[in-house]
């Protein structure tokens, strides 16, 4: 199983209705696929440019450890060690806060999305809509 091009464009664009609808400052969303490949990525208007390495760091650390933001933060607090080890391990490239959010099918990862822009609960709530709004199930 994977997520589609067209599933990972109504993520994005279902994600930043539900921004919109909170109020939230412009997001940036990103989905992956299962192997931490970019499928698709807008940042709105306003949005500072650096957010895609936030998006992608929040995203990436979801798919390449199974775990999403919320348990990646829970992780970093408990033992900053092994999240540092973790970080080195990929590049730097993770980013341990609420925002990435797992994407599954039928429980089965199939890739992630990473929002920025908010605060990273306010984030991960506009995510999850996104996920929703597209059939498919995510894990904050």
């Amino acid at each position: 199983m994977t997520v589609s091009l067209d599933q990972a464009r109504s993520i994005i664009a279902a994600t930043r209705a539900k921004g919109r609808e909170m109020g939230l400052k412009p997001l940036s969303v990103v989905v992956l696929d299962a192997g931490g490949h970019v499928l698709a990525f807008e940042r709105e208007d306003g949005s500072a440019p650096g957010r895609f390495g936030i998006a992608q760091g929040k995203a990436y650390g979801a798919v390449m450890l199974g775990m999403a933001g919320r348990a990646q933060m829970a992780r970093a607090e408990a033992q900053a060690y092994f999240m540092a080890a973790v970080n080195g391990v990929y590049g730097g490239q993770v980013v341990p806060v609420p925002g990435g959010v797992l994407l599954r099918k039928d429980g089965a990862v199939i890739g992630a999305v990473g929002v920025t822009g908010d605060t990273s609960d306010n984030d991960a709530e506009a995510a999850l809509a996104g996920i929703a709004a597209a059939g498919l199930e995510g894990e904050a």
